[in-house]
């Protein structure tokens, strides 16, 4: 049997980040698992690369905690190491006049949470955005800035393993607790059975899965959505300087198909947010598995009660066809035409957590655990933003205190 002191069940960004500050605490003999053959292959890895800065998140919430200061804290590690980094800020338009009530609240919000921002005009909009339009008012986002998120991941591989107190077991699928013989505990996977002192679930879109073995979320379950991206023909990107986005509903958790400059140019559009038939459906077909059905009897529910998803299913799919895709990019700017745009091959699924008895998407981060485990739940947008302030306040806060009591 394998043995580590501390086991995380997860090689994305808040497993990852986790196991640093174990390092940097002092703590050795952790064991990284992942079902995976390699680090960041799903949610961490797929992601836009844009660090936000803290102006969606209800002030108090523990995403508009840790946005901002990790936010700061990426862009000083992407600094350190030579890590591409463009700090090209972010508008957010109005579409039309009756947008701007939310726009006025979503700088409320931002203020409130320490972002730096500011309410423009057309003609500063024309300055930052020349080709973006609004109805007469946007908000600049200065801190809003754009990594690679594969090149960060793979430096906190390196990292972690240069320390010498990580050791990284791929290709190995949680599948439950076994029978411990005194302390501690027998994680069983498709790669033997792992005996650990502690335990930390970094799972992303299998996190609930996760818990519900050791009888924790038991209210909640995730419900995949899809994002699907498309991309600005190479001579059409200069049209892009940083990133254009819509209103959001600030009552759903999706932000609108939106424009986007890569941290190597590229200029994409998305993401959708469209409910999936699996928690790695990133095709039409594929990645549905045999838990289709129970995700469609989820959706059913929330579609029949819940009013903000029945609008969010109502719409998105529709997105699967270029025209509706094109009309929602086209309100954002002055100038594109379909032949602007070209099909890409990147998509990523949101893990959505849901409370199964409000019916309700939940909005936050949840953290539950045991004495000898610590669960992750909801690790949506902004986690990789998040990542490096949201593991030390994890750290601090929840594993270290148990540790202690080992």
């Amino acid at each position: 049997m394998i043995t580590a002191g501390i086991l995380i069940c997860g090689a994305g960004v808040v497993g990852l980040t986790v196991a640093r500050d174990l390092v940097k605490a002092g703590y050795g003999d952790i064991l990284v698992i992942d079902k995976e053959p390699e680090v960041g292959r799903h949610a961490s890895g797929r992601t836009s690369g844009v660090l936000h800065a803290g102006i969606y998140y209800a002030p108090g919430s523990l995403r508009a905690e840790s946005c901002l200061k990790g936010n700061f804290r990426m862009k000083e590690y992407c600094e350190e190491r030579g890590l591409p980094l463009l700090k090209t800020g972010k508008v957010i338009v109005a579409r039309d006049e009756s947008e701007l009530p939310t726009l006025r609240e979503l700088y409320s919000r931002a203020t409130q949470n320490g972002a730096k921002v500011e309410l423009i005009d057309d003609k500063q909009l024309a300055e930052i955005e020349p080709n973006a339009k609004s109805a007469g008012q946007a908000l600049f986002s200065h801190y809003t800035a754009v990594v690679d998120p594969k090149a960060i991941i793979k430096s906190f591989q390196k990292e972690l393993e240069d320390s010498g107190k990580v050791r990284f077991r791929f290709d190995t699928r949680f599948m439950g607790l076994g029978k411990s013989q005194g302390k501690g505990l027998v994680v069983k996977t498709t790669n033997g059975d792992i005996s650990c002192g502690f335990f930390l679930n970094a799972s992303g879109a299998y996190g609930d899965v996760v818990a519900h073995a050791f009888g924790l979320g038991q209210d909640y379950q995730l419900i995949p959505f899809k994002g699907i991206y498309k991309k600005l023909k190479k001579h059409k990107a200069h049209t892009i300087r940083g990133s254009i986005y819509p209103v959001p509903n600030i009552k759903n958790p999706f932000l609108g198909v939106h424009f986007t400059r890569g941290a190597h140019g590229d200029v994409y559009l998305g993401p959708t947010a469209i409910p999936a038939l699996g928690r790695e459906n990133y095709g039409l077909i594929s990645g549905i598995d045999s838990e289709a059905p129970a995700i469609l009897l989820r959706d059913a529910l929330l579609f029949l009660r819940n009013p903000k998803f029945r609008g969010v299913a109502l719409e998105e799919p529709r997105k699967y066809f270029f025209k509706h895709f094109f009309n929602d990019a086209r309100k954002l700017v002055k100038e594109l035409a379909p032949e602007d745009i070209e099909s890409s091959p990147k998509a990523g699924i949101r893990p959505q957590l849901v409370d199964i008895k409000k019916n309700e998407l939940v909005m936050d981060f949840i953290i539950e655990g045991t004495d000898e485990s610590v669960h992750v739940l909801n690790s949506i947008s902004p986690a990789f933003t998040s990542s490096l302030f949201f593991s030390e306040m994890l750290f601090t806060r929840y594993v270290e205190p148990r540790l202690a009591k080992l």
